[in-house]
């Protein structure tokens, strides 16, 4: 396995059922349980859990965010539900809830680092009464937690009845030297985290000397040794394996401490890892010299040492180094440091620097600044960085050689971040350059909705052209992914998007501009209409209407231009109740001009036709303009299309055949029953095939003519019932030759590629 691979294995393999389980357990707690009198959960019915399953469930539930007072009752049950690793990091839980569900276990493992709630390290030692479970507790991890409650003695604060903790992690706490002796008189205790505490002293490590095997003691503002008595006591420990001295404040070592321990011979000889980051000053020499002493040593941390940067710590060898030197140390200090934000900060300054110019894929690294990403939501200069990094990583075609799950991740900490600092420019920009990747709006799965929310309320803050028109293409194709048309309805419920896109199309026209900005936001707004009649009366009621007979005047000449304004007005002409709005004489007579026009696109004249078949549609009731201008429009229809050549490329695309059912009844004119059958068959594959047939009179090979979304159109009028409505057109005596044999087409195309199938 290469170096960094292990990080990808879960992107990369298919999610595990037992992961897909517990995710949906999480998912329907409330569901699954009843409650009890004090208002816990427990569960209507639940099997005997294998142990490792019951630790993966309490886990998981904290990392969704889901553990809380109310559902960490069911772990009450001790007897279906039994619990060895207790990782409840980060989780909302008071003291008696915690207690209830804790005590029965006879755990080996109690996280509660950073628990938000009123639980105390005195409140966790409490429920650890039981016998049993102070006898099974191997490693407790208390990050964060008060030590005391407002009305607990300091006397009743002890750990000595701990005998069988080997780990403790005791950072961020209010731990003292008292507190500090209480601890190291614990006779099993091999590794100890007092990192951020109030200690001052650390000479009372000397009296677990014998069974010390690895000190975390980085921040400790409140020690009050000289570079001597420090020293002394690490020499007094030989056993110690692990040491972290390093330095969140990121200065030199002022009291040159680090210096005098790489210089002093002799000293902690058993060392395998050494982090010194943060203390700045340091030499490469100093640091070869105290690691070729020590032969077994596999890890050193030197990131903002200014150490770090020769062939001994750059080259490959079996020392890990946390540094700035090189991607391989950055990326060991970002799996190090995931939870320093100054040490994240740091790394990913350099990453940026270092991935200016990659050319090849880097998932492991992606992946690191994800969890950097998400350990730090809140922090501003981390996501501002990371947005950056993660732009450097998946730019251009980066992003192809990439797990489609990392990528899903990656965009939903880019989301996050647009959510969490909505008014911050660059780092906008930065997610907004991240996301205009084909790669990553097309194939990766995540919450398109919820994307295409963010970036219009984005967009309509913000002028500056260039994230403009980014902004307006990524909205373009995720409304177009978003299928669902009560996304699309919720989405408009919020005028701001459409008024918006509205905007940029006036000012585009206003000055003649043909440009991707213009061209996006009319594709976003043809998508934001289609099969959703609010979104259409919306427009009407935004004074589109006027805008677009604008454009179509003004864009005379540019097809692509038209093509998109005719596919919205055909929207709105496939709502009964808003055909009205399209019967003006003058739109009536332009839309017919582009129907019958030799000089325009097949495509331009397609939704011309559209339009005027489905106003035709409605009868002569209905028609408020000369009857005489119907006939006419009605058999311009059926000339026009008996001319049309086929694209060579995919037009349009459709989710639903319903808009064209009303226009293949027998009691519609011929012209309208055409369009119809001549757009289902666009679709469906045969066409060129058919036409072909009619205008040579011959039979040709039919050759690649079969659309390769045919399938799933076919499928789509079988479940929609088309197919019946096409067999009722087509043994009706009044139908149309012309339409008969279209609509025989349709059936024939389906039926061979049925047989092909």
């Amino acid at each position: 396995m290469i170096e960094g691979a292990w990080l990808l294995q879960d992107e990369e393999n298919p999610v595990a059922l037992a992961d897909i389980c517990l995710a949906w357990i999480c998912l329907n707690l409330r569901q699954l349980c009843e409650r009890r009198s004090d208002g816990s959960l427990c569960f209507h019915r639940c099997p005997v859990f294998p142990q490792e399953l019951a630790d993966q469930l309490l886990c998981r539930m904290a990392e969704e965010g889901v553990l809380n007072d109310g559902t960490i009752g069911i772990f009450r049950s001790h007897e279906h539900l039994r619990l060895r690793r207790a990782l409840l990091r980060s989780s909302h839980l008071s003291a008696e809830p915690f207690r209830l569900a804790i005590c029965p276990h006879r755990l080996q493992e109690l996280d509660v680092s950073r628990i938000k709630g009123d639980l105390t390290v005195s409140d966790v030692l409490l429920s650890l009464a039981n016998e049993e479970c102070r006898e099974s507790l191997q490693k407790l991890v208390l990050t964060g937690l008060d030590l005391r409650g407002e009305n607990v003695e300091a006397s009743s604060l002890s750990f000595s009845a701990l005998r069988g903790v080997k780990s403790l992690g005791l950072a961020g706490t209010e731990l003292d030297d008292s507190g500090l002796e209480d601890v190291s008189a614990l006779p099993l205790l091999e590794a100890l985290d007092i990192s951020n505490t109030n200690v001052t002293d650390l000479r009372a490590l000397l009296g677990c000397q014998a069974s010390l095997r690895s000190l975390t003691a980085h921040g400790l503002t409140c020690l009050d040794m000289t570079p001597a008595q420090l020293l002394y006591v690490l020499s007094h420990l030989p056993g110690l394996r692990h040491l972290d001295l390093s330095d969140n404040t990121l200065n030199a070592d002022r009291d040159c401490v680090v210096k005098q321990l790489l210089e002093e011979p002799g000293i902690l000889p058993s060392l395998v890892s050494l982090d010194v980051s943060g203390h700045r000053e340091l030499t490469d020499a100093a640091i070869q010299a105290f690691v070729e002493a020590r032969p077994g040593m596999t890890f050193i941390g030197l990131l903002a040492t200014q150490a770090g940067f020769c062939d001994f710590f750059t080259g490959k060898s079996k020392l890990k180094v946390a540094g700035e030197a090189n991607i391989a140390q950055i990326s060991e200090a970002l799996h190090r440091y995931s939870e320093r934000e100054c040490f994240v900060r740091e790394a990913l300054v350099h990453l940026y620097s270092l991935t200016n110019d990659s050319d090849e894929p880097q998932p492991d690294v992606l992946k690191l600044v994800s969890t950097a990403m998400q350990s730090h939501a809140h922090s501003l200069h981390v996501q501002l960085l990371a947005t950056a990094c993660v732009f450097n990583l998946t730019s251009q075609d980066l992003a192809i050689g990439i797990p489609l799950r990392l990528l899903g991740n990656i965009v939903r900490q880019l989301l996050a971040a647009m959510r969490n600092f909505p008014n911050h420019e660059q780092l906008q920009k930065n997610c907004l350059l991240t996301l205009c990747s084909d790669r990553i709006l097309q194939d990766v799965p995540f919450d398109r909705f919820e994307a295409a929310k963010l970036v219009m309320m984005w967009l309509s803050t913000r002028e500056d052209q260039t994230l403009q028109r980014m902004a307006v293409a990524i909205v373009s194709i995720l409304v177009t992914a978003c299928m669902l048309s009560y996304w699309v309805s919720w989405l408009l419920s919020v005028l701001v998007s459409l008024q918006q896109l509205l905007c940029i199309v006036q000012q585009k026209a206003s000055v003649g501009v043909v440009d991707s900005t213009l061209k996006f936001a009319l594709s976003a707004l043809w998508n934001l209409t289609d099969e959703t009649p609010t979104a259409c009366q919306h427009f009407i009621e935004c004074q589109g209407l006027e805008l677009y007979v604008e454009v179509l005047e003004s864009y005379y000449s540019e097809s692509s231009i038209q093509q998109k304004v005719l596919g919205l007005l055909n929207n709105i002409a496939e709502v009964a109740e808003l055909r009205t709005e399209l019967l003006d004489e003058d739109l009536v007579q332009h839309v017919l001009n582009l129907l019958q026009s030799p000089e325009v696109e097949v495509g331009v004249s397609y939704f011309a036709g559209g339009i005027l078949a489905n106003l035709a549609s409605s009868g002569e009731a209905t028609w408020n303009l000369d009857l005489e201008l119907r006939n006419i429009v009605v058999a311009k229809l059926h000339s026009a299309i008996m001319t049309w050549t086929p694209p060579e490329r995919e037009m349009v695309s459709y989710r639903t055949f319903q808009p064209f059912y009303p226009l293949l009844d027998s009691s519609q004119p011929t012209g309208v029953q055409l369009w119809a059958v001549w757009a289902m068959n666009l679709v469906c594959g045969n066409l060129l095939y058919l036409f072909e047939l009619k205008v040579f009179g011959q039979a040709l090979i039919l050759n690649n003519c079969f659309s390769f979304l045919a399938p799933h159109y076919g499928k789509m009028l079988q479940d929609e019932g088309g197919f019946a409505l096409l067999k009722t057109l087509i043994t009706h005596p009044n139908t149309h030759n012309d339409v008969r044999r279209l609509a025989e087409g349709i059936l024939c195309s389906l039926e061979q590629q049925q047989c092909l199938g």
